[in-house]
């Protein structure tokens, strides 16, 4: 339902979507009940001519009983959420598959800064493709990224990954993901982080093995070496 409005585009994306999916239909079961529950007393019991309000101390039994036999329900409801939730966030936040390559992503007011892997698929070396805003990764590979910050506190967000992590400054904080679609998608900043907030968008180029592999080649030093000479 919810990739009706925004592409779902990783690999836990739907699982995702499906917490917050369950979180909406069970919140929203009772929100509705309870709001026809109450309109109901509030017509049922309403003032009346000749008729004196009854004060009513909720101890009995059977008042206690529209309290306690709901909660117990709720209980039940939670129980759900919560071992739907934790499967979810183990699965995105605490399991890091064996990644392909890996990422080095920088915020910093008010722009992404990316590192790549050149052709050796090796964070660190000679090769290294840097990159200001723009994020090339190649579809059905997992990815561990290194995000950190320069600054003040970021949130690299991609909402087709429905990917939200924090940035914060002295911390490296790895995480992952795999795209399983391709196009290009928008990157955000999910924080407030100064004045230039607004102004600090990237994207994310979802590339077939092949495209993948020509951009790397046209990035990598000596490619680029051989473009500038005269």
């Amino acid at each position: 339902m919810i990739d009706q409005y925004v592409v779902a585009l990783s690999t836990y994306a739907n699982d995702i979507d499906n917490l917050i999916l369950l979180i909406g239909v069970l919140v929203g079961f009772w929100l509705i009940l309870c709001e026809l529950v109450f309109f109901y007393f509030i017509i049922r019991f309403r003032a009346k001519d000749g008729r004196r309000a009854e004060y009513i101390t909720g101890e009995e039994k059977s008042h206690k009983r529209w309290i306690s036999y709901p909660h117990m329900l709720v209980l039940v409801c939670d129980v759900f959420i919560v071992f739907f939730a934790i499967k979810v966030w183990y699965d995105v936040k605490q399991q890091l598959p064996e990644p392909y390559e890996t990422v080095r992503i920088v915020g910093q007011q008010w722009a992404w800064s990316f590192v790549h892997p050149g052709a050796d698929h090796e964070l660190g070396t000679a090769d290294d493709i840097k990159t200001v805003d723009e994020l090339h990764i190649e579809v059905g590979k997992v990815y561990h990224f290194k995000l950190e910050s320069r600054d003040v506190l970021h949130s690299f967000s991609v909402p087709v990954f429905r990917l939200k992590q924090d940035a914060v400054p002295g911390r490296v904080i790895t995480g992952w993901f795999e795209a399983n679609g391709t196009g290009t998608h928008d990157i955000q900043c999910a924080e407030i982080c100064g004045i230039g907030h607004a102004l600090m968008p990237a994207q994310i180029f979802i590339e077939s093995p092949e495209r993948h592999a020509a951009w790397v080649a046209e990035q990598s030093p000596v490619t680029l070496a051989s473009a500038n000479q005269p």
